[in-house]
């Protein structure tokens, strides 16, 4: 609605005008009036310029009156460019963060599943094993009770022997069938002592059995207990990656060179694990003995996009290896690459920045210092050097340098103008070296 309303006056204000330059124009046509020594025809035509003139301008300015759009699309466009690139930066920045952190929870979850299946095939085991002694517990008492069953039968067998043997003694007449049922008795008896014998066999490898068992539980304890302290291991690494000490902020540049890409995948691959070594010197020469491991760790797929990117580009690349994450001290250094064409920015002694300040005390220097390197870190940024992810810096300002011109501002009084030039060509990489001029220009 807003839009169709603004059209609306756009074209009412056009039409105004126009009607109104049209209706001039003609009376002056039939009055034959005449500007600056012109011939009417002349004068008229001039009149409806100036009609199409105004037309334009009071569009342009009702445009700009009644709408904040058509403001900053005319006084703000490159601001809101550079609100968007920062932010656009930002959230990539962020995205990569979350990335990083997701796959290491991923990872550490996985571990912690893997350990309590393991704990939950082993308390498993465990219960299978301890259904498995209480059967042979059962089954040694049942063989206790059939032992005494035996014991018992066999005592009787016995008694009922010599029975025999004295019903033997007083039936002569029967001696011969006595004396078979006697051998038969006999057989039956050695039959029951070996069934006994292998009873006692039987009881004392369940004994060797339940021992066997005792240590197996005893094992399955042990190797519960261990598993128990792995996982607390991993609990503790998981607070060591929230709450440790991080030696490396997400982002924060390690290492940074520029790759031919016109040269083969082998050689390619070959300078960025270069690069890689060179990333893994600057963390050694950083921490020296604390250092630990400083071989940095890269994703093998992302290796090789980079590589192939690299190789298709067939250009010069500005490769930087960066932090994947919060990194803490003692655990492996994952990083990170980022691509960037690198182009020249800056020709030698090109113009980067100018700018007119007052000074009115010596505080006002180093303001004015901070204000302008700040104007030019911007303007670098928004031609395309690479600042510093954590600071957002691109230059590089030698001390002398820096103390001469401090030096100067706190002794000027006044209107000064400060300009920047580049001291040399800058690439894409930076860093962004000065050459900084001062000039009077009044004093009060």
């Amino acid at each position: 609605m807003y839009g169709v309303v603004l059209i609306v006056v756009m074209v009412l204000t056009g039409g105004a005008i126009a009607f109104i330059g049209d209706k001039l124009g003609t009376k002056i046509g039939k009055k034959r009036l005449s500007i600056f020594g012109l011939r009417p025809r002349h004068t008229s035509i001039i009149i409806t310029i100036i009609t199409g003139i105004l037309i334009t301008a009071l569009t342009i300015g009702a445009m700009a009156v009644v709408s904040k759009d058509v403001r900053t699309a005319l006084f703000g466009m490159e601001e809101l460019n550079a609100a968007i690139t920062s932010t656009r930066e930002a959230l990539a920045k962020s995205t990569q963060e979350l990335l990083a952190m997701q796959t290491e929870f991923e990872r550490t979850d996985a571990e912690l599943n893997t350990a309590r299946t393991e704990i939950k095939n082993l308390k498993s085991e465990q219960e299978e094993l301890a259904a498995e002694s209480e059967r042979l517990r059962e089954g040694n008492e049942r063989l206790e009770i059939e032992k005494a069953a035996l014991t018992s039968q066999n005592e009787n067998l016995a008694s009922e022997n010599e029975n025999l043997t004295n019903a033997n003694q007083n039936l002569s007449n029967t001696n011969k069938e006595l004396s078979n049922a006697n051998q038969n008795l006999s057989s039956q008896n050695e039959n029951l002592s070996k069934t006994n014998s292998e009873l006692e066999n039987k009881n004392k490898q369940l004994s060797e059995f339940n021992v066997n068992l005792t240590a197996d539980n005893e094992k399955l304890s042990n190797d519960n207990a261990a598993l128990e302290e792995r996982a607390k291991n991993l609990r503790d690494g998981l607070i060591a990656i929230r709450e440790g000490d991080i030696v490396f902020r997400a982002g924060e540049v390690l290492a940074t060179a520029v790759i031919n890409g016109n040269q083969t995948v082998e050689k390619i691959s070959e300078d960025l694990n270069k690069l890689a070594n060179a990333a893994s010197r600057s963390i050694a020469e950083r921490f020296g003995e604390n250092a630990g491991d400083t071989s940095v760790w890269i994703y093998q797929p992302e290796f090789q996009r980079a590589v192939d990117t690299i190789f298709e580009s067939k250009k010069d690349i500005a490769v930087r290896i960066s932090a994947a994450g919060n990194l803490v001290r003692g655990e492996p250094i994952r990083t990170s690459l980022s691509l960037y064409p690198n182009e020249k920015i800056y020709s030698a002694g090109e113009f980067i920045f100018s700018h007119e300040y007052e000074i009115k005390s010596d505080d006002d220097a180093e303001n004015i210092l901070r204000d302008f390197l700040a104007e030019i870190n911007r303007e670098a940024v928004t031609r395309g050097i690479l600042a510093d992810p954590i600071t957002g810096s691109v230059g590089v300002l030698d001390g002398s340098q820096l103390y001469e011109l401090m030096e100067k501002l706190e002794n000027s009084r006044g209107k000064v103008k400060l300009t920047a030039r580049a001291r040399e060509n800058i690439n894409t990489i930076g860093p962004l070296r000065l050459n900084i001029k001062f000039e009077q220009r009044g004093k009060k």
